[in-house]
């Protein structure tokens, strides 16, 4: 017990103090202020029909509950995440391994801390939650009761599944991290589809906030007398013209069966990480055994062989930013496993026989996300592999490395846009033409600025995820390569922030360069 707790302490420890961890919380204060809009605002996070709660305490607790369940499992998820690999990139992991500590009781702590770390912004929500209450609530008393109880029910047991799940696609889908990212965007999507109409139903949802919603979508059922579907939305709705409506809602007595699945759901957790820990690989990697016998292999027959110097390249001098182009260009694109090439080219031809409009609202960010792992560590990458004094020892190291490092992730990520761009090139759509271009400056350049910021690529995957989310859910505020219909405007801001970020990128990493 004494091993257990000391590896959760200090791997907890270890990732609150990182950068990664502090821009993720300060972002998440951000986006939880959103949870509950002000009286006046001209948007709303959940909307049952044209009504909205009076902003009591069953309301503000309840509500922003289940917006921390979903969103704290879009987000966390990739913010606990690769912990493993951590460890074995330390060498950590071998260190660990060499204990009796079992796989099981290894895993376990990586769940544990998982757990601790999203609980941590559970706690910092529930706490934003009360301030919000009373920055809006209007009068109403305050009841804890009514905050504590949705987050402990709804929130706490989904923030236990996803942190063993974080584990479980882990060790599963290893270093594929293309393919655990793809797999939780459709269960996540899944998830959120998912609408039970019984209470036996309502016990597989994940996320626990159906039994929660159906009862508000009742109460308004009741208040127009009407036994027809109320139509709830759950997001950020921009409010008609139509004034909207508010009724009382004060809060549900959850069931004892319900209860009763979210512990079942928690103990269903933690017994699939029973079950996959025999297949931990214990950092006994069988890639680093075959490079080895290939590198042995290869000194043997340099031996064998008689060494011609005149066959040697001759070393020229050569200050041309093309050879870094290639260089890192040939980088992104061998990025991963040859058969992921796969899927690119489905997308591809996608983007060249669907629907114009279905290409480039759909089929265009699902094939730029596929593509998060080529871009979240473009500039740290030399850091990561502790090659940056080298790099950074370069002739202009900011003129022709980072700029080789930015042109090539422009052109992969415009290349395989390239079916839909003439598309639109053939139809003369200008307007469709600059935004697919700026969308993928915007991207690149968000990679590299977050990568420079946080030292690290956890941030722009957490962000990346929820702009493909929220875009294949057209809201128009987050549309950063022109799927919706736009004004000259909102490009106008595109272009503004598309040159803020690049000025930032070049800044950050000269800063960089004096600090090195």
């Amino acid at each position: 017990m004494k091993h257990f707790l000391a590896i959760v302490k200090y791997d907890y420890l270890q990732r609150t103090r990182t950068y990664s961890f502090l821009i993720t919380l300060c972002v998440s204060l951000v986006i939880a202020y959103t949870f509950l809009p002000s009286p006046d605002a001209d948007y709303s996070t959940i909307r049952i029909s044209d009504y909205v709660g009076h902003y009591n305490s069953s309301w503000v607790g309840y509500i922003t509950a289940i917006l921390t369940s979903v969103f704290l499992s879009l987000i966390g998820f990739y913010l606990i995440t690769g912990t493993i690999k951590t460890d074995n990139e330390t060498r950590v992991g071998q260190i660990i391994s060499a204990t009796p500590i079992t796989n099981f009781t290894y895993l376990l702590t990586k769940a544990t801390s998982n757990f601790l770390l999203l609980l941590t912004l559970v706690g910092i929500l529930f706490v934003m939650s009360i301030g919000l209450f009373f920055l809006y609530g209007d009068g109403f008393p305050f009841e804890l009761l009514q905050f504590v109880q949705p987050y402990l029910i709804i929130a706490v047991p989904t923030m236990v599944f996803i942190s063993v799940l974080a584990v479980v696609f882990e060790l599963i889908f290893g270093k594929y991290s293309v393919i655990q990212n793809a797999v939780f965007f459709f269960l996540f999507s899944v998830m959120m589809l998912y609408n039970p109409k019984t209470e036996l139903q309502q016990a597989f949802d994940v996320f626990g906030s159906k039994v929660v919603t159906q009862q508000m979508e009742q109460t308004v059922r009741n208040i127009k007398n009407t036994n027809s579907d109320q139509e709830l939305a759950i997001g950020y709705i921009i409010s008609s013209k139509q004034p909207t409506k508010r009724f009382q809602f004060d809060g549900i007595e959850f069931s004892t069966n319900f209860i009763l699945s979210r512990f079942v759901l928690v103990v269903l957790s933690f017994m699939g990480l029973f079950l996959v820990a025999p297949f931990f690989h214990r950092f006994n990697m069988r890639e680093r055994k075959g490079v080895k016998k290939k590198k042995i292999l290869l000194e043997k027959k340099l031996i064998e062989q008689d060494l011609n110097l005149s066959d040697l390249a001759i070393m020229r001098k050569n200050y041309s930013i093309i050879p870094l182009f290639k260089a890192e260009f040939l980088m992104l694109v061998r990025k991963g496993k040859p058969w992921l090439w796969i899927f690119n080219l489905m997308g591809v031809v996608l983007l060249a026989t669907l629907s114009i409009d279905v290409a480039h609202q759909i089929v265009l960010p699902v094939l730029w996300f596929l593509q998060v792992h080529r871009f979240s560590d473009i500039t740290t990458k030399e850091t990561t592999n502790q090659m940056h004094y080298y790099a950074f020892s370069s002739y202009l190291p900011l003129r022709r490395l980072l700029t080789a490092q930015l042109s090539s992730a422009f052109v992969l990520i415009l290349g395989l846009a390239l079916p839909l761009f003439i598309r639109y090139l053939l139809v003369m759509n200008a307007q469709a033409l600059l935004s697919i271009i700026l969308g993928g400056f915007f991207i690149v350049l968000l990679a590299a600025v977050l990568g420079l910021l946080t030292k690290g690529k956890k941030l722009f995957e957490i962000l990346f995820f929820l702009l493909t989310y929220a875009n294949l859910n057209k809201v128009p505020l987050l549309d950063y390569f022109g799927g919706l219909p736009q004004n000259n405007q909102f490009t106008i801001y595109l272009i503004c922030l598309v040159l803020i970020l690049l000025g930032l990128t070049f800044l950050f990493r000269k800063w960089q360069l004096s600090k090195e």
